[in-house]
């Protein structure tokens, strides 16, 4: 996607990303209070305010987006559910409202948003595992996201048979959770898949270990990436 509707966003884009069970939102969470926090010395770099630190996602950020989240996410007995190219279009409309109404504002006014997915879920998630067509599902982001790209995304990587042992300790899944093994299986290659294609924007995070462990793995991924002298 093209870069060049960013050059007057001064503030940063981070997107967390991994197949479910790998501790994004836990990490998520952990790396928002320490942004917050400022809990190292900055050498000079500039540093957001707390007030100008956003945490977000997709889907569910806006009143359309909640309403879409509860459609995409909820279990259904029936057989007349969401079904795959309905699901990609709903999450296309989600972020395009995510997009406008939430994204480019606060970037545009130099603040920092911590994202729990984004684009790359839509592609690992939809296209390697549902089976739809990449260039389609590439055209829809490039349309939804009007050229936003993160700065920087950050990719939980959790060995499958982790992640599953995880969900199952977590009690109800949501739709998606809830998918066969096969399923997940791809949407873990999908991510593999992406962060090697795209190495700029991806930074692999081992995902396994201790939450500190893996919180200290991303902060100084995080370090590096923008406060190094």
């Amino acid at each position: 996607m093209d870069r060049s509707g960013q050059k007057s966003m001064t503030g940063k884009f981070i997107v967390f990303e991994g197949a479910d069970g790998c501790g994004k939102t836990t990490q998520l969470r952990r790396f928002y209070d320490w942004l917050q926090a400022k809990t190292f010395p900055l050498n000079g770099n500039p540093w957001p305010e707390p007030s100008q630190i956003w945490l977000t996602k997709e889907p569910g950020a806006t009143s359309l987006g909640k309403t879409l989240r509860q459609i995409l996410l909820t279990p259904t007995d029936t057989d007349d559910g969401v079904l795959p190219t309905t699901e990609l279009l709903l999450y296309a409309a989600d972020r395009a409202q995510h997009v406008q109404q939430v994204l480019k504002p606060k970037l545009l006014q130099g603040h920092w948003i911590v994202c729990d997915r984004h684009v790359d879920s839509t592609v690992a998630y939809q296209g390697f595992g549902r089976g739809l067509d990449r260039a389609l599902i590439e055209n829809l982001n490039s349309i939804a996201t009007a050229g936003l790209v993160s700065n920087l995304t950050l990719w939980l990587d959790l060995p499958l048979e982790l992640s599953q042992a995880r969900r199952a300790h977590r009690g109800e899944a949501d739709r998606m959770e809830q998918l066969d093994i096969a399923f997940h299986r791809r949407v873990y290659e999908g991510f593999a898949s992406l962060a090697a294609q795209y190495p700029e924007r991806i930074v692999r995070v081992d995902a396994n270990g201790s939450e500190n462990e893996v919180a200290e793995r991303i902060q100084t991924i995080v370090i590096e990436r923008f406060f190094s002298e």
